[in-house]
């Protein structure tokens, strides 16, 4: 009963049977996407790489070069369609957007202002000493929500994300 739940879910799937005293057996594997999620290269290839482009170009830079990446992002999460609604709306379906695809556990504040405030960091290894990860993700939740965004994460011990969205005029 398990291992239908997980198949269901996209986490195992059938690969062969092997015959049983009683019964054959089902035997499965990880899918692909779960063997992406649980590879442990991830994090030192990309805090490597991020720490050589540091090295190699002057900050201003690798400030663009980190910006470009969140868009880019941004665009493939979107798949180039511009969300509608209200920037609360929006900051919604960007906060979302976060959390499904990237792991982040945000939500949406509005008091006087709009934040997406993030419980931690999906990318905590790499924005305790790299900001320009946050301005990424500064530009990613910006293109979605078409209007300025300030970082305003925390980057001490436990790293937190939190975006600052401008509740002025559009900026697209």
């Amino acid at each position: 009963m398990q291992m239908a739940a997980m198949e269901r879910d996209g986490v195992v799937r059938k690969i062969g049977k092997r015959p049983g005293t009683t019964r054959p057996s089902y035997l499965f594997e990880l899918t692909p996407e779960i063997e992406q999620l649980l590879s442990k290269a991830y994090i030192p290839l990309l805090t490597h790489l991020v720490d050589v482009f540091a090295q190699a170009l002057p900050p201003d830079q690798l400030e663009v070069l980190l910006r470009r990446t969140g868009h880019g992002i941004a665009e493939q999460l979107s798949q180039g369609t511009q969300i509608a609604g209200s920037v609360k709306s929006r900051a919604d379906a960007a906060s979302h957007l976060l959390n499904e695809h990237l792991g982040a556990l945000t939500h949406v504040e509005s008091n006087s202002r709009i934040r997406i405030r993030g419980a931690g960091c999906p990318l905590a290894a790499l924005t305790g000493k790299h900001r320009g990860v946050c301005l990424a993700l500064e530009s990613l939740v910006s293109e979605i929500v078409r209007v300025p965004v300030r970082e305003c994460c925390d980057r001490r011990a436990r790293p937190q994300c939190c975006f600052e969205i401008a509740p002025g005029r559009s900026s697209k």
